[in-house]
């Protein structure tokens, strides 16, 4: 056993997070395992839309909000590496989102944020998106997180990532010392980095309590550049992928892992999406779906922010990313691996 696992780094989930870690972890020279209880980036990775928008996420000055800031300047050289290591096309677009107000109301607090956010180092413009008063945040952009993750994949298995999928992970030690997998009990790897989602803290009692928040998305196909920018309103919001896909979202439902898709809250969606669309009034879905973002509980509710970092002699986390997790990847990537490389040549 200590022959195949000593200099190890096993982490478990390989979501955006997980494969991001992986990655990155591979690239500095460490030897990496990683698992995964479905296939690599089959939940919250693949449901998610994809936006990398602080400019509709971030109102107060916070450690996430300078994590999300960083992460969203890494974005492009990011995606830039990953197809120059693989040769995939991956659909990022800085193509800016127009924040809408339908009233004075709307407006003023429009206005009041992005004086905030200006002093963040958030910039946006008053325009105007069809009838709407709105502002635009040049620098939000999308990315295709099915395609993200697809490359990572690749990018992984060339560097030597061993990848075992279907292979759930059952429990981890407090201090990282062990890993027990539905196949073998593993005890000698030089660390463990925790990337499950919601799943997480059922893995190791070291972790906060995570939770799925469900959230429902509906798409359409519809000729590309129909929508150039993405536009938002409260919590709506309506992106354009290269190859046509419309998708609108979302909802909030705190009901557990429940993979049903409702029929109501998708059709209230499709509703708000044609108060901003008029024409998606007339044209029927291509498809719904859902997503679990992984959510830490806290106190009020939900955590600010995720927990990126050592919380064991042998155990690292990467968890409650919530409805961030696409567009945090790059920073937490970059954040664990220095924080493990640094243990590893201690």
């Amino acid at each position: 056993m200590a022959a195949a696992y000593d200099e190890i780094v096993i982490v478990t989930g390989a979501g955006i997070i997980g494969l991001s870690s992986a990655w990155r972890l591979a690239r500095a020279g460490l030897r990496v395992v990683l698992f995964d209880a479905r296939e690599a980036a089959a939940e919250a990775s693949w449901a998610g839309a994809g936006m990398l928008a602080p400019g509709g996420e971030i109102d107060t000055h916070s450690e996430l909000a300078a994590m999300a800031l960083r992460s969203l300047h890494a974005y492009e050289p990011f995606v830039r590496e990953l197809e120059d290591e693989t040769g995939f096309d991956i659909d990022f677009q800085r193509c800016g989102a127009f924040e809408l107000a339908a009233n004075e109301a709307e407006s003023a607090m429009l206005r009041q944020r992005a004086d905030l956010q200006r002093s963040m180092g958030i910039p946006s413009e008053s325009r105007a998106w069809r009838d709407f008063e709105a502002r635009f945040y040049p620098e939000d952009g999308i990315v295709d997180p099915r395609q993200v993750t697809a490359a990572l994949r690749t990018a992984c298995l060339r560097l030597g990532v061993s990848l075992r999928v279907h292979e759930p992970v059952l429990e981890i030690a407090p201090d990282g010392s062990w890993v027990r997998t539905a196949r073998e009990t593993i005890s000698d790897a030089n660390g463990v980095l925790i990337t499950a989602g919601a799943w997480s803290s059922s893995l190791c009692t070291a972790l906060p309590r995570t939770i799925p928040m469900r959230g429902h998305l509906v798409s359409w196909n519809l000729p590309p550049r129909t929508l150039p920018s993405i536009v938002r309103h409260g919590h709506t919001y309506l992106l354009q992928r290269r190859n046509g896909t419309l998708i609108a979202g979302s909802s909030t439902e705190d009901v557990g892992f429940d993979r049903t898709v409702n029929d109501a809250i998708a059709g209230d969606i499709r509703d708000r999406a044609a108060r901003l669309l008029p024409e998606l009034a007339t044209i029927e879905p291509s498809a719904r779906w859902i997503g679990f973002r992984p959510a830490i509980a806290a106190a009020s509710g939900i955590a600010c922010a995720p927990l990126v970092g050592r919380i064991g002699t042998k155990l690292w986390a990467a968890v409650g990313h919530y409805r961030n997790g696409i567009l945090l990847a790059p920073e937490t990537a970059r954040m664990i691996t220095e924080t493990i490389v640094q243990s590893s040549t201690a």
